[in-house]
């Protein structure tokens, strides 16, 4: 007999819909993380610019596996 009454509410990882650039992964990542989603953007654009270009596919393989929030 394991009832509960507190039940906390899940997180959920999704792609952003209000806080985008693009396809807003980095608005939905930041949501997710709690932080400001600028930090997310600006990490993002180094790790393209340090990878050489390998966060590039990293991105895009995210914005078409992340499902995108609810209205």
């Amino acid at each position: 007999m394991t009832n509960s009454v507190y039940t906390p509410e899940t997180k959920q990882l999704r792609r952003s819909r209000s806080d985008k650039m693009l396809t807003g992964v980095c608005g939905g990542w930041a949501t997710y993380l709690g932080v400001d989603a600028s930090v997310l953007r600006i990490g993002m654009v180094a790790a393209v610019f340090l990878s050489v270009g390998i966060a590039i596919p990293i991105y895009v393989a995210a914005a078409i596996l992340t499902p995108e929030e609810d209205s």
